[in-house]
């Protein structure tokens, strides 16, 4: 039984897209662990489809010298299709074989012939990042959120994060400093509602020390790392030197974030009396697609403190170096989730070290242990970040990821002192990547393809069957509603060059536009008719196209109409944000009437 080549190619890519990242080695049997157990921890890691395994692959360890003509010879036996893995594999013997299967059966009729010297499932390895900053080591926070294996995935590049608190010391600018391990730290443009300029400098310390958390300059042989490095900080200052601040401030500041393309608003700040101008700014940061974080509250009460409580916030509680809810946490019904905050009641090294300012000089540098909510916070948020660098769009999805991803307490899904569980950056990071497509534009598809072959008369009509089965149809319509998907599965780890094409290719076409306009702008020509549109024109002529143009189109449909369901996304360039809907409304109808046109059958 022979297999088609581009498979084991699909393959290969794979693992060259892994190697993208770091060097990579054979994994080895652990020490005081023999084979057969090795063995079966790697048969365990088959069956549960773990993402160590490369899925339905395997590779075969011929003797030197066991030549192409042998193994072919054996293959119609085993059922696969074996090649040389590179190059060297004449002489080492080296073979890969994809799309097998029953790997265990087959794998056990492989090892039968005596001219193997080992077959085994084909498995990926990759290096665990680790910063060279001097500190790190004392960075447990990190360790227990899991940030070494996330780190080889995606680390927020790209995503604006605002920082709503008492600023940042971001930039040398009079009396102000920068510290040293925020040098080199992406920034857009800010403002400090305090003062009322455009210079949101820290004079207090916590928002520096928050901000650290978030995007602490990394690998840079200086001070700590940050969980989303490669992401770009909007510093707001809304609280004075006394770390105090208005609702009024608070609520423009969330504003200003969304309407200046940020996708994270963290916000470690707190008050117990609930605010409607705030609530309602949060409900307009999130209809513009940006997730909104913030600090549960430090009265160790069951009562969550606002803004965390409002309807659209993720609401962060804190746990110690030991993993249990740290003391003064607040918790309650609005918990949605919780990440390390520290706990110094057995020493400093207990709380979160980051880089921030002395509060009685801002010119001068330090390094503090904080504790609190409010360090807790920016953990999420960061890795809020790290999802939409990965690809995610909307809010729904990121929270979707943080909350499956997260450790829960015991067998319960959700608590009031836990919410959904602990933070684990790399276990959401893998939910997301390794998630299934949207499934719902593509359903939206398959509706309003009923709806158009309905309003075609019968002569015209092409037949149901004869377009569902025709691959020059079906194929653009799964592309345009739920993309090439079936990528992050095969190339996750991949990172780069090689990282930017899987997470960009994975998504439906309209969402291509990042490659473009970067992933923190949604276009209106790419969320519009304009793609079927302009190829329809050359279908005029040539009929053999149709059927390709008439999938898009539906595609688009199903599409852009699922978009203006769930809430619509922020249109760039739009003058008002009311006017998504109904852009996405009209160019539904305007695909709709295209692929109307496409699968119209003509009278001979």
């Amino acid at each position: 039984m022979r297999m088609k080549r581009w498979n084991v190619v699909l393959a290969a890519l794979a693992l060259s897209a892994s190697a993208c990242a770091s060097a990579s080695r054979e994994p080895e049997v652990p020490a005081g662990q023999d084979v057969a157990a090795a063995e079966a921890e790697v048969a365990r890691a088959v069956a549960e489809g773990s993402v160590d395994v490369v899925s339905n692959a395997i590779v075969v360890d011929f003797k030197d010298g066991t030549t192409k003509a042998q193994f072919d010879a054996w293959e119609q036996e085993w059922g696969v299709d074996l090649e040389f893995n590179s190059l060297e594999g004449p002489s080492n013997g080296i073979t890969l074989a994809v799309g097998v299967g029953n790997v265990e059966d087959v794998l056990q009729r492989i090892r039968q012939n005596p001219a193997v010297e080992s077959a085994e499932p084909l498995m990926q390895v990759r290096t665990s990042y680790t910063p060279n900053d001097p500190q790190y080591e004392s960075q447990w926070n990190l360790r227990m959120i899991d940030m070494p294996k996330a780190w080889d995935g995606n680390r927020g590049k790209g995503v604006v994060v605002a920082v709503i608190d008492t600023g940042i010391a971001y930039e040398d600018y009079g009396d102000f400093k920068q510290v040293p391990d925020l040098k080199g730290v992406s920034f857009v443009k800010g403002y400090d509602f305090v003062n009322d300029d455009e210079h949101a400098n820290d004079d207090h310390g916590h928002g520096t020390h928050v901000a650290g958390t978030i995007a602490q300059a990394t690998n840079n042989g200086e001070g700590v790392a940050g969980v989303a490095f490669d992401a770009t900080l909007m510093p707001l200052k809304v609280l004075n030197h006394f770390g105090s601040g208005t609702t009024a401030d608070i609520a423009d500041a969330i504003r200003f974030a969304a309407d200046h393309d940020a996708k994270v608003i963290n916000m470690s700040l707190g008050g117990g009396l609930y605010s409607q101008v705030m609530a309602n700014a949060v409900e307009y940061a999130r209809k513009k697609g940006v997730t909104v974080v913030a600090a549960a509250g430090n009265t160790g009460r069951g009562r969550v403190e606002f803004p965390a409580a409002y309807p659209g916030v993720v609401a962060v509680g804190a746990v110690g170096p030991d993993g249990t809810r740290a003391p003064y946490s607040s918790y309650g019904k609005e918990l949605d989730i919780a990440a390390p905050g520290g706990d110094k009641r057995q020493g400093d090294s207990g709380g979160i070290l980051q880089n921030t300012i002395d509060p009685r000089d801002p010119s001068r540098s330090v390094y503090a242990w904080y504790q609190g909510t409010s360090m807790a916070a920016p953990h999420v948020a960061a890795v809020a970040a790290m999802l939409y660098g990965a690809g995610a769009t909307t809010p729904d999805e990121v929270e979707q990821a943080l909350y499956a991803g997260a450790k829960g307490s015991g067998d319960r899904a959700w608590s009031e002192q836990y919410g959904h569980g602990v933070l684990n950056a790399s276990a959401s990071m893998q939910v997301f990547t390794g998630g299934s497509p949207r499934w719902p534009s593509l359903g939206w598809a398959a509706a309003l393809l009923a709806l158009v072959l309905l309003t075609l008369r019968g002569r015209e009509r092409p037949g149901y069957l004869n377009v569902l089965f025709r691959p020059a149809f079906l194929v653009p319509l799964v592309l345009s509603t739920v993309g090439f998907f079936f990528l992050r599965t095969w190339f996750t780890g991949a990172s780069g060059a090689a990282g930017e094409v899987v997470s960009v290719a994975s998504l439906p076409i309209p969402d291509w536009q990042r490659i473009i306009f970067g992933r923190n702008t949604v276009s209106p020509l790419f969320y519009s008719a304009l793609i079927p549109l302009v190829l329809s024109l050359p279908a005029i002529a040539w009929r053999g196209f149709r059927p390709a143009v008439g999938g898009l189109a539906l595609g688009f449909a199903g599409f852009l109409a699922y978009a203006a369901w769930v809430g619509a996304p922020a249109l760039a360039w739009m003058p008002f944000t009311f006017l998504a809907k109904p852009w996405l409304g009209f160019n539904t109808v305007v695909c709709l009437v295209i692929a109307r046109a496409m699968l119209k059958r003509e009278d001979a």
